[in-house]
């Protein structure tokens, strides 16, 4: 129980390092830059997650060795759980907040969007990313 409750405070602290930076780029991208809602969101993810593979697989894993396997496993990870939060997002959010315009809509689903992929993302590197650490040390 102390190692999952670690893993949680590692993974919070790299979280939150990961979508402040995150949401500063797909606020800048959406709204500055004027790219749809996936493009906006997708690119920040893309970035965002290069940082957080090597983040959460060395401070909040420990996981070491097996850096394909880790490496496949995290992106396919990171699409998955991306495409579940936002396409949960948006049309949760639309019916919600029918009347209010697309921009406003939107804003509020990619927010809404980086709040359900964290709960997401947490369950798929813990439990399919980097689990099984030990066995896999050895792989190249």
């Amino acid at each position: 129980m102390r190692k999952l409750l670690d893993e949680m405070i590692h993974f919070g602290i790299v979280g939150v390092i990961n979508t402040a930076a995150g949401f500063i780029m797909i606020m800048l991208f959406y709204n500055v830059f004027h790219w749809n809602y996936w493009i906006a969101s997708g690119t920040s993810y893309i970035i965002g997650s290069i940082f957080s593979y090597f983040a959460n697989k060395r401070f909040t894993f420990k996981a070491r060795g097996g850096n394909k396997l880790y490496a496949l496993r995290f992106a396919l990870n990171i699409a998955v759980c991306y495409f579940i939060a936002y396409g949960i997002a948006r049309p949760l959010v639309r019916n919600i907040l029918r009347g209010y315009t697309k921009t406003v809509v939107e804003n509020i689903a990619m927010i809404t969007g980086m709040g359900l992929f964290i709960l997401f993302n947490f369950i798929g590197q813990k439990f399919v990313v980097f689990k099984n650490k030990e066995s896999n040390e050895t792989e190249k």
